[in-house]
């Protein structure tokens, strides 16, 4: 008879997960100036059976809590509870940011731009280096969810590395309604995963600081696609209406403020436009002086800045042209 493989074991915070087991796990990171120890929840969900493991992580900017309630409704309703390989769910990893409601660190730094870390840096540098060493080295891909920042609302949209078409491949299985290749940036979680060979895809939904039920969905049944495409789990209930498959985007560009003023915008994010459609408008508050915001060409809106008053050179629309 033969003998069934079994899954491998996980280990984090010289913590074991054997095969079959499901662990609230922590790393410990520093502690407040009262020395109350601040500590990453790690959850780690390790079917008996193989297969990949998968990483879902959220809060790398503390202020983007959209992110954080997807990983936390999925854990309520145990939908990360897999029946073959792992995931590992992080709900906030930048702890700091999330209970100062900033993107940052308290020294002012962006954990996501100082990985790979080092040992004994700078707080958003051991928390990075921690990381690495603890998780990302285990993981076989990942997403991580983020929103927009600065008020500016993101329409639910997965990013992906150009250069590497495993990623590309995990965004197309995730199927947002919107998708496209970013640049990988210095010092970026997403940078530090393509050189250590994890395809890793970017969740970006809502703006920071909201709750936005819609995005909140769309994460949620992305994530589980992937699981069931991978055959973690055995069904997904649909949580929206069916659609299409993701549009690609190829060329993208921000519109800017051409003069200071009220900015009042004209269009739903989402919405597909036809060049030279009114987007939206910047005036005085005397109604004296408006400048119209056209589109210079036929695509889709992917963000909008909901700041009411903006300065001239402020980014107000981000659009992208689909691939035809």
């Amino acid at each position: 008879m033969d003998v069934e493989e079994e899954n491998r074991e996980i280990i984090i915070g010289g913590e074991s997960v054997a095969p079959g087991e499901s662990k609230l796990l922590k790393i410990n990171i520093d502690r407040l100036p009262t020395g109350t120890l601040i500590d990453i929840p790690i959850y780690v969900f390790n079917a008996k059976k193989p297969g990949p493991v998968l990483l879902v992580q959220a809060g790398l900017h503390g202020d983007e809590i959209n992110g954080i309630e997807i990983v936390r409704r999925m854990l309520k309703q145990k939908e990360l509870k897999v029946k073959k390989g792992a995931v590992i769910a992080v709900p906030i990893l930048n702890i700091f940011g999330f209970i100062h409601f900033s993107r940052d660190v308290p020294d002012g730094k962006d954990v996501n731009r100082s990985f790979p870390g080092t040992k004994s840096g700078s707080m958003a540098s051991r928390i990075a280096y921690h990381y690495v060493t603890e998780i990302m080295h285990q993981m076989d891909f990942a997403i991580d969810l983020h929103t927009g920042g600065a008020q500016r609302h993101n329409f639910p949209q997965i990013r992906f590395t150009e250069e590497d078409k495993k990623s590309k491949d995990l965004a197309e299985i995730f199927n947002a309604p919107i998708s496209f290749a970013s640049r990988l940036i210095k010092g970026s979680f997403r940078n530090a995963a393509y050189r250590m060979g994890k395809p890793t895809i970017v969740f970006e939904a809502g703006e920071s600081m909201r709750f936005d039920d819609y995005a909140i969905l769309e994460g949620m049944q992305g994530i589980l696609n992937v699981l069931k495409h991978f055959g973690m789990i055995t069904k997904k209930g649909p949580l929206l209406v069916e659609r299409k498959e993701t549009i690609l985007l190829k060329d993208r560009k921000w519109l800017r403020a051409p003069t200071a003023g009220m900015f009042i915008p004209e269009i739903i994010n989402g919405s597909e436009l036809k060049k030279g459609q009114l987007m939206g408008i910047v005036t005085d508050t005397y109604a004296k002086h408006t400048k119209r915001i056209k589109s210079p060409f036929d695509g889709y809106v992917i963000s909008v800045n909901h700041q009411a008053v903006v300065n001239q050179g402020d980014a107000l629309f981000h659009l992208g042209r689909g691939v035809s």
